[in-house]
């Protein structure tokens, strides 16, 4: 975790000379998590107003698949014939989240999972109960349920019981966020949200220690927006910040597709750090470098430039990417035989291009520039153990364990600057306590500043054990806890 330092310093209330409109709560973006808020801070009676720096409200989780990471015995999960205990997902998350995870956090998530999922489906959102079987970065249907990160591969494996726990609201395709958001934003102003589009918060209003409002741009002047209750900071993470991520990010600088929309900025982690509150795990981020689909590529070896594998390949696209990134000066390939050579007519989704071929292995090294017999030994080694269902050296699961001894052989190039799509987004943001509350340095709670989604460090805490569904989980669940929070408050 890194201590950082505010860009900017918040107003102080007394020299605000007249408040251009007031409310209860005030909340900064207008995605999953700032909807989320509002819906659950109009439900608690309060008077709501988001403000949206974009054109329209939708953020980021309009943009995403959609996926949400829920588990212990869904209505969806029953339907399809999976038994689940939110025990095992708790270990689970737990090892998702990883070094830096916030045990209260992931605990309340597990505990609360069956309710968020009620709520959501409360506010109109469909799952349709079918169970999509195959390793893909979506449901390319309708299906609603699939495994979406590490739960079937080594070391999570052996550390709690898989099931599959992304749950893709119903549309057909990669497109799950755009009927999440039509169906909370609905829910929303049918609720009396006022929801302000092109409105850009620069900064927070202080009176003490206590935040009472916003200054933001709207309609291209500067306007203060009194917060009876609270204010929540719900803008998105920084990638679209470059500044930002080669400051506290570097390895997320790395990236060559950042993941998310324009408006990840950063803006509501600065306004949040300049009005006193304490920004962590600023490093973390997603990485992704989807290999597959096509699936084939799982029953593939990953080597590097010794011509030795490092990750046993069954490992979700984001524990990949981290792995590679972790190392960006490396070579790295991905190695197929002539059984799957109809894939190099339909390259992997990571855009990887055609490294080299050859006959043989001993004329695919010479291409890929591999110590001799390298890759001739690690497939040995491979092929022998495969034959038998084993992988002692990576502990790749059985059913993608494949001998590669067919030739000639053919090597994708997954080295970061040579074409490889790495997909990044940022997972730091402010200290907040489960329920929303920012904190400072000292970890005491600033009044009437909360913060959720991609504004705070939340549930997913690092790039190699990430889940798809943990941040839209993350977003939709805590949001609601720091709307309902700013209500209760005043």
């Amino acid at each position: 975790m890194t201590d950082t330092q505010s860009y900017e310093s918040s107003i102080d209330a007394a020299s605000v000379d007249s408040w251009h409109s007031e409310t209860d709560v005030l909340i900064v973006g207008g995605g999953g998590a700032g909807i989320c808020a509002a819906i659950e801070a109009a439900d608690a009676g309060a008077r709501v107003t988001v403000l949206e720096a974009a054109s329209e409200a939708g953020g980021s989780t309009a943009m995403a698949g959609g996926l949400i990471y829920m588990g212990g015995g869904t209505p969806t999960q029953q339907a399809c014939g999976f038994d689940d205990d939110i025990e095992e997902m708790h270990k689970y998350l737990m090892l998702a989240s990883g070094p830096n995870a916030d045990p209260a956090k992931v605990r309340l998530y597990c505990d609360r999972t069956l309710e968020h999922y009620d709520w959501l489906t409360g506010q109109g959102v469909q799952f349709k109960p079918e169970y999509y079987p195959h390793k893909h970065t979506n449901t390319p249907n309708e299906a609603a349920l699939m495994i979406t990160g590490n739960e079937e591969a080594w070391p999570y494996s052996e550390a709690s019981k898989a099931a599959p726990r992304g749950h893709k609201p119903q549309i057909k395709g990669d497109h799950g966020g755009i009927p999440l958001m039509e169906n909370l934003l609905r829910s929303a102003r049918e609720k009396g949200v006022q929801i302000l589009c092109e409105a850009r918060a620069l900064t927070a209003i202080k009176s003490g220690d206590e935040v009472v409002g916003i200054a933001a741009r709207i309609d291209m002047q500067v306007q203060y927006i009194r917060a009876h209750r609270g204010v929540v900071l719900a803008g998105g993470g920084f990638i679209m910040n470059r500044e930002m991520l080669e400051t506290y990010a570097p390895r997320l600088a790395l990236g060559n597709y950042p993941n998310g929309n324009p408006n990840d900025t950063g803006d509501g982690i600065r306004i949040g750090m300049a009005a006193g509150g304490m920004a962590i795990n600023m490093d973390e981020g997603f990485i992704c470098t989807p290999f597959y689909p096509p699936h084939q590529f799982l029953e593939a070896i990953i080597v590097d430039e010794t011509g030795m594998r490092f990750i046993n390949e069954d490992v979700y696209h984001g524990r990949l990417g981290s792995a590679i990134l972790d190392r960006p000066d490396g070579r790295y390939y991905l190695i197929i035989d002539s059984r799957h050579f109809e894939v190099l007519e339909s390259p992997p989704m990571g855009g990887y291009p055609v490294a080299g071929t050859g006959e043989n292995l001993e004329e695919l090294e010479r291409e890929l520039d591999l110590p001799p017999g390298a890759l001739t030994r690690t497939l040995d080694t491979y092929n022998r153990h495969a034959s038998n269902g084993e992988d002692p050296v990576c502990h790749k699961h059985e059913k993608y364990l494949t001998p590669l001894d067919r030739p000639p052989y053919a090597a994708f190039d997954l080295t970061p600057g040579n074409g490889a799509i790495f997909a990044t987004m940022t997972f730091g943001g402010l200290d907040t306590q489960p329920t929303g509350e920012v904190l400072d340095k000292n970890r005491s709670v600033i009044p009437g500043l909360y913060a959720a989604g991609r504004n705070s460090a939340g549930l997913p805490r690092c790039a190699e054990g990430y889940s798809s569904g943990m941040s839209i989980g993350d977003a939709t669940f805590f949001g609601r806890l720091a709307g309902l929070s700013a209500a209760s408050r005043g």
